[in-house]
């Protein structure tokens, strides 16, 4: 079951780079194309920080920190592997998109970030950083209906 997981970590990491290398081989750096107008565009970016440009140029910040996240959440899925699929498949996309985006900063030393929305002021962002965005939800998700199984008296591991 731990493969499931895994391979949907690898998939997503592998969908991440694909869109990064399209981005770069296709826009030029600051550009922008519009994709759907009024609602997303591709611009490219590159990022040195977290989220909104967060702690920019601390590499070595993002490099343990990544490691760490990385390892824990490994330890977590291997754990829980038969435990309820809203946490098991959140995690699988917190480890891609941390996965994702540190092969950026190990290999050029930013993140590329490419999606832009439109119809609202929002940070631009890439499929790594999506993936941790609706880990986190799923995650959350679990944690409510967790909490709702155990105030009901049940089992809250589906």
């Amino acid at each position: 079951m731990l493969a499931v997981y895994l391979i949907i970590s690898a998939v997503l990491i592998g969908l991440d780079q694909w869109v990064k290398y399209l981005t770069v081989t296709n826009i030029p750096l600051g550009e922008t194309k519009e994709f759907i107008p009024g609602f997303m565009s591709f611009t490219y970016l590159r990022n040195t920080g977290a989220a909104w440009s967060l702690l920019e140029g601390k590499m070595w910040f993002f490099y343990i920190v990544t490691v760490v996240v990385v390892a824990v959440v490994l330890y977590i899925l291997i754990k829980h592997i038969n435990g309820s699929k809203w946490f098991t498949i959140g995690l699988s996309l917190v480890l891609a998109g941390a996965v994702g985006n540190f092969i950026d900063r190990l290999r050029l030393g930013y993140v590329v970030d490419m999606f832009q929305t439109d119809f609202i002021s929002f940070p631009i962002f890439n499929v790594a950083d999506s993936a941790l965005v609706i880990g986190v939800i799923c995650i959350f998700i679990y944690l409510i209906l967790d909490e709702k199984a155990a105030k009901d008296g049940k089992n809250g591991t589906n």
